[in-house]
């Protein structure tokens, strides 16, 4: 479950996040995303993942679609701030790259699942 509270703001949006970035809630999210960013394209935007207590790899990817946008990225705990440093991280390339590699690794994921059923 993902709870996804947004405000539109003078200073522009906010978007925080409760509970799992995960599954199909990453989907509901990247819909409410481009959404608003259709609305706004150059408002600032910040987003709040404090209270987020899993991220799957689909949510990573789309965290990282985001800070390629320009949004800003707020974590706490050990594993969230991880992520987000692992997505800034210059020794692991751009941001784009970072998320390519998330793509691949997807693919190969993938790939390796359809080989294991037959």
């Amino acid at each position: 479950m993902l709870r996804v509270a947004h405000s539109d703001a003078a200073d522009g949006d906010r978007w925080s996040l409760c509970g799992c970035l995960a599954g199909i809630w990453v989907d509901e999210l990247r819909s409410l995303w481009q959404e608003a960013r259709e609305r706004t394209p150059r408002a600032h935007t910040a987003v709040d993942l404090r209270e987020v207590t899993f991220i799957d790899e689909s949510g990573e990817k789309l965290l990282a679609e985001m800070a390629i946008s320009g949004a800003e990225l707020i974590a706490a705990g050990v594993a969230n701030k991880h992520l987000i440093a692992t997505l800034r991280d210059p020794k692991s390339g751009s941001l784009r790259r970072r998320l390519e590699d998330l793509r691949h690794h997807g693919e190969r994921t993938l790939m390796h699942g359809e080989e294991k059923e037959q």
